[in-house]
């Protein structure tokens, strides 16, 4: 059986003791961004479900640890030119443009997934370290 009752501290200790504030704000926004791109993408959207998928993604990876605001768009125009005769069509990276705002100790990282248009791709990055 195990211990579901864990000390975050040793947590911290055992497994985060050798990167420094600044690299594990960005670890954390960063994973909650791949994890985002890899679960929700291949999800039915359509124009009245469109707000609830948003909410559901910003909801989804607030529960991460150091998550401190999600911040989803899906572009509404992306998916009506790609909207099927089915009613629906498939979220892909190129509609979200999705803000992470992590946070450990006093520095937040803030990463960004958005469609650079002559990259033609669902670039992740970082957009800001805040110290």
């Amino acid at each position: 059986m195990f211990n579901l009752k864990v000390d975050k501290m040793d947590v911290e200790k055992k497994f985060f003791s050798n990167i420094s504030s600044r690299e594990r704000a960005i670890f954390e926004g960063a994973i909650s961004m791949g994890a985002l791109f890899h679960q929700f993408i291949g999800t039915p959207v359509n124009e009245s479900s469109l707000p609830s998928l948003e909410t559901a993604i910003e909801k989804s990876l607030l529960l991460q640890p150091a998550i401190e605001k999600v911040n989803v768009r899906i572009d509404l125009a992306k998916l009506k030119d790609e909207m099927s005769e089915f009613g629906y069509v498939s979220l892909s990276g190129d509609m979200l443009d999705v803000k992470i705002w992590s946070k450990i100790d006093d520095v937040s990282a803030i990463i960004r997934m958005k469609f650079i248009e002559e990259l033609n791709y669902p670039l992740m990055f970082i957009e800001d370290i805040i110290q």
